[in-house]
């Protein structure tokens, strides 16, 4: 079943709108927000904008090094923690560790990501994709779950992708044992972040809890490193001279815009009473639609599937408790 809500709702905001604008007049003093990944990239413009607007940014970082140094005068140092998302005991330790501070989570915006990578399992024997975009935050945000439940009216953002496209959940190989393939896999785990919004919306909306899918658009952040020049000119998103392509340099967003629909979903009171839908360009996206636009425009429906995505969530409960 998809939800009746997965429509735009012509927020006023577009593909270009920027932070500043998004979280106009909205004061989040007092609110304590938490972005995986929260120091590269668009992370790094989600923090900045939310602090800026008067929240308490709390960074989980796998470079906590780094982390502080790139968040210098924008998040507090003691508020730059550890977690890496491929690993279990790391994620388990750090909401442990966060529970006991007593703190609500008013806003978990889960940034982080790896983007076509090589093959490379996890200890587990999971695909390393899937690890990181899915199951990591799944525990993460399944932990956090009380802290979020206390807000009151607490939001989820789960950062998924147009290339979600690329792939539903692989019901019968999830973790690509018989062949890998990057970008299916890449596809996947965004799917993955999609359906785990649509289903804790559902688990957790009548404790306050909302949660959506987000696609912040086409970024050239680091999210592109394990790609190679040649690939990315193939794509074309470079020139031959290893610029920034002319049709990049239109479609692609800048890293500040990239954000801007996260902000948007974790902070608009144009989404009161909405909760579980895919958006993009700071709006509910549309269904997609056959026709030239349907690779970047709109959602699959395979990606806001009610019955996919409560699968899904039982799926990855098995898959972690099959390592304990």
């Amino acid at each position: 079943m998809i939800s009746e809500s997965q429509k735009p709702i012509n927020s006023g905001f577009g593909t270009k709108s920027e932070p500043h604008e998004v979280l106009n007049g909205i004061d989040l003093t007092g609110k304590t927000a938490i972005v995986t990944g929260g120091y590269s990239g668009i992370g790094l413009e989600t923090s900045r904008a939310l602090s800026d607007s008067g929240a308490r940014v709390i960074v989980p970082a796998r470079r906590v090094d780094v982390a502080k140094n790139e968040l210098e005068g924008i998040v507090s140092e003691e508020d730059i923690l550890p977690l890496d998302l491929e690993d279990q005991n790391s994620t388990v330790a750090f909401v442990d560790d966060f529970i006991k501070t007593g703190l609500t989570v008013d806003i978990l915006i889960n940034n982080a990501a790896m983007m076509a990578c090589p093959e490379n399992p996890t200890k587990e024997g999971w695909d390393l994709q899937f690890a990181v975009n899915h199951i990591g935050h799944f525990i993460l945000t399944k932990g956090l779950l009380p802290a979020l439940s206390e807000s009151g009216n607490a939001r989820v953002v789960a950062l998924s992708s147009t290339a979600h496209k690329m792939s539903g959940i692989r019901w019968d190989d999830i973790h690509f044992k018989d062949s890998y393939d990057k970008w299916q896999s890449y596809g996947q785990s965004k799917t993955a972040a999609s359906l785990l919004a649509i289903e804790l919306d559902s688990r957790m909306k009548d404790k306050g809890v909302r949660a959506f899918g987000v696609h912040p658009g086409g970024i050239f952040t680091p999210l592109q490193r394990h790609l190679e020049k040649e690939e990315m000119i193939a794509l074309g998103w470079l020139g031959e001279d290893g610029e920034l392509s002319e049709m990049a340099a239109k479609g692609f967003k800048t890293p500040t815009q990239g954000a801007s629909t996260s902000l948007w979903c974790a902070t608009s009171p144009q989404l009161d009473g909405i909760g579980g839908v895919y958006c993009e360009n700071c709006d509910i996206a549309p269904i997609q639609e056959e026709g030239p636009g349907a690779r970047y425009v709109g959602v699959a429906e395979w990606a806001i599937d009610t019955e996919e995505a409560s699968r899904l969530w039982e799926v990855t409960e098995k898959t972690i408790a099959e390592t304990i």
